[in-house]
Parts: structure tokens; C-alpha cells; sequence
């Protein structure tokens, strides 16, 4: 079991935070409202929501009977969120720009966190430290060191931390999964990922001042200082690797998530990367506009990632006898008989979640890991930045997958992450 530094006890980091604010205050009725909080395996779990603009926004209101706090760096997204939650529930939350003051009360049991990648490993490690449990949007990281230092974390706090890729808690892509694992197509041979095309339609415009209700300073947090384009920020953010990965990590960090998943790999990953890549000929945006990545395992399996218009979407693994193809609504395969003849009794089973918020709210209760742990958002995250990595230098990568570093590349090791902005620093873990 990882150790802390001393200095990072709950304690410390409360105190240390200098935002000792009293919070109880912020959380009027709460207490006298608890048994109206949430029904069935959430009733009594008081949720603040971290990030309440985009997808932020779907999770909070998914979860909305649970919410006793939002937390957003632009103040129409707090006001709107407040409003939500107030109109559902009848109860007005809490409302907080930094999600520092957040993590202080102790009226909140967990946190989901919607805001930008940059973002996830500071607000999850804090949250860990503080005693709330997590649900983290994927892509759980933007840099591979970062998932490291979060597992570190959640393990040496005992906390609850899901990844949100809830393909995992869907019935289509289990048994896809479980026909692979159990070897209905025979050997795999490969597996095809496809990834959907870069949505980024903004036209170029002039830096500008921040407007008056995003506290920009704030939104960048960790990442590197840069003048407020709005092209940038909220949604845009996933196309420039200041703060994302593309559709790489975007969709990525689904359908790689169930190839690794179905090849049995949620504890390692591939030996070999090699990639080729297409840019945005305008460089309104970073990340890639096509590309294609192989990845190559231990058992001489390749996987084969693509993106841009007009592939087909989704994972398909390809054995000696037939191949299997999952995406959202669908599971098809070569035969019918493929997916008409039930497994046996004894065959290989995975781990069932109907739902995948559901499954997050009972190991909270449980104590029990959840269908995409923190280890397992890790692992699928690393995948993706493998592949960005390839494309952004242009050459073969050999990594290991137990050091978790490249092997005799000293260029490609030092973008295992980057230097934080001051004064943000992760948790240093022994």
C-alpha cells in the first residue's frame, strides 16, 4: 500500500487550502432535509457536482436528487445548476467558484467531477485527501503520470473513485466482452477500434479579455498560461493538448476502454506503439483530424485505432473463427450463432453493473471497487496518451507496461506529464 507524505493528511490538506471558510453555513437545511436525499442505493448520499457546464451538466442532473452542491468556475453555469437543482429537489445547494472550499464540508459524502481534463487528477487526488469519494468523468487523466498518482492516492485513503465509462455497464458490451474472453471467435487475432471525427467547427478569433463571469485564472488552474480565446474554453477545450486529447481521449477513452476490457488487459496495456497523423490545415485546433494508430501486445495481437470521417465506429475484435463488433446499441457479429448460443455454465464471467452511476452510489455504500476503478480508468486513459504520443513524435514507442515508462526514450518519458503551473502540485506518494 502506497504511503502519503505526512504533510498530505485530510488535516493538513484542509488547512493548508487557507480557505477555511465556515462551510456549514453554505449548507442551509441540509441535515433537516437528509432523508429526502436520493432514493433506492443513492437514498442518503449527499453529492456535490464539480464542473457543471456540458457533461458536467448531464451527470449533476442524472444525479440531481443527490445534489447538495455545485461548484463551477463561470458564474452562469453555477446559477443554472443552482437553479436545476432547486426547481428538482426544492432545496437551494450550495454554490462554490473554487471546488477547494467544496471539498471543506463535511456535509458532502462524494463528488462527480465534470470539468476539463487538466483538471481531473488535481480535483480527484483532492477530493481522496479531503475523504469524498469520486466519480471522474473519462478521460480519467491528461498525462500518464497523473493516473498513477490518482490510484496512489485513492488506495492509500480508501476512497471510491469510478471512471465514467459507462460503455462498461451496458449489457451489449459485456457480452461482447465476455464472448471474446471466452473464446466464442477463437484466438483473437486483432482488434479494430474506430473513432468519430473532430467536431470543431469554430472559426479563428482574437484573443480577448476573459469574459466577467469566467474566473479564467481559475479555469486554467495547473496547465500552462495562455491569453482567453474563447475557441479554448468549455467545450473546445478537448482539442488542444494543453487540456485534452482529442477524440483520442474523448472517444478513445471508450472504445479502447473495451478493447482493453476484452483482451483482459485492465492491469497492463501494449508493448509497441507506432502512429501517423493529419492537422488541421488552419491549426484552428491541436490535436489530430485523422489518424492511425497500431498498438501492439505480448501476445502478438494488434490493435488498430483510427479516427476521422466515415469509419465505422465502435471495437471490433477479429478471431480464427469470426469477429465481434460492439458499439452503443449494438452487438453484431460474423454469424448469428456467435451471439444466439448462450455461454456455458462455467464460462468467464465480468462484472455486471445495470448502471453505471447505480454501481458507483452502492460501492460507496459497499466499500467494494467499482466496474471502472481508478486503476482501470488508468489503464485505459494510458492507452490513449500512448497513441497521442506516437502521432505527436512521429515515431515508434516502445513501452513498458509494468515500469509504466518507455524504454530507452528519454524524450517520450519526460511527456509522461508536465511541470504544473505554481502553486498547483499533485500529492507525492511513497
Amino acid at each position: 500500500m502506497p504511503n502519503l507524505d505526512s504533510s498530505l493528511s485530510r488535516r493538513s490538506f484542509l488547512r493548508k487550502s487557507a480557505l477555511a471558510s465556515a462551510s456549514a453555513l453554505a449548507f442551509p437545511h441540509i441535515r433537516s432535509h437528509a432523508a429526502s436525499i436520493g432514493t433506492g442505493v443513492r437514498a442518503g448520499i449527499r453529492i456535490g457536482v464539480i464542473g457543471t457546464g456540458g457533461r458536467g451538466s448531464d451527470l449533476m442532473r442524472s444525479t440531481i436528487a443527490n445534489v447538495v452542491a455545485v461548484c463551477d468556475v463561470d458564474s452562469s453555469h453555477i446559477a443554472a445548476a443552482a437553479d436545476a437543482v432547486e426547481k428538482k429537489t426544492g432545496r437551494k445547494p450550495a454554490m462554490f467558484t473554487d471546488y477547494r472550499k467544496l471539498l471543506e464540508s463535511p456535509e458532502i459524502d462524494g463528488v462527480i467531477i465534470g470539468a476539463p481534463d487538466h483538471w481531473h487528477a488535481l480535483m480527484t487526488t483532492h477530493a481522496c485527501l479531503a475523504g469524498k469519494d469520486v466519480y471522474c468523468e473519462k478521460p480519467l487523466t491528461l498525462t500518464i503520470h497523473e493516473g498513477r498518482v490518482m490510484t496512489q492516492v485513492a488506495r492509500a485513503t480508501k476512497r471510491i473513485v469510478q471512471t465514467g465509462s459507462q460503455q462498461r455497464s451496458d449489457d451489449k458490451f459485456r457480452l461482447g466482452c465476455e464472448l471474446v474472453r471466452n473464446g466464442r471467435i477463437g484466438k483473437i487475432k486483432s482488434v479494430r477500434v474506430g473513432l468519430t471525427y473532430v467536431n470543431f467547427t469554430a472559426p479563428v478569433v482574437d484573443d480577448t479579455d476573459p469574459p466577467a463571469q469566467l474566473d479564467y485564472e481559475l479555469w486554467l488552474g495547473p496547465a500552462p498560461w495562455r491569453p482567453y480565446n474563447k475557441n479554448r474554453v468549455h467545450y473546445n477545450f478537448r482539442f488542444f493538448w494543453d487540456y485534452s486529447g482529442g477524440q483520442m481521449t474523448n472517444w478513445g477513452a471508450h472504445h479502447l476502454d473495451i478493447a482493453q476490457w476484452g483482451l483482459g488487459m485492465d492491469n497492463s496495456g501494449p508493448l509497441e506503439i507506432e502512429a501517423t497523423a493529419k492537422f488541421d490545415a488552419e491549426k484552428r485546433f491541436e490535436v489530430p483530424v485523422e489518424s492511425d494508430i497500431t498498438y501492439r501486445y505480448a501476445d502478438g495481437i494488434a490493435l488498430l485505432c483510427t479516427q476521422g470521417p466515415d469509419r465505422k465506429t465502435g471495437t471490433t475484435f477479429q478471431g480464427e473463427k469470426g469477429w465481434v463488433h460492439v458499439n452503443r446499441g449494438n452487438l453484431e457479429a460474423s454469424d448469428d450463432d456467435i451471439l444466439a448460443q448462450p455461454l456455458p455454465a462455467d464460462a468467464q464471467r465480468l462484472y455486471v453493473s445495470k448502471d453505471h452511476m447505480d454501481n458507483w452510489f452502492e460501492c460507496i455504500k459497499t466499500r467494494k471497487l467499482p466496474i471502472c476503478d481508478v486503476e482501470i480508468g488508468h489503464r485505459s486513459a494510458t492507452v490513449c496518451h500512448l497513441g497521442s504520443l506516437a502521432m505527436r513524435l512521429g515515431r515508434k514507442l516502445q513501452w513498458d507496461p509494468a515500469k509504466e515508462e518507455f524504454v530507452g526514450d528519454e524524450k517520450a518519458n519526460a511527456m509522461r506529464h508536465y511541470a504544473y503551473r505554481k502553486p498547483w502540485e499533485l500529492p507525492k506518494t511513497a
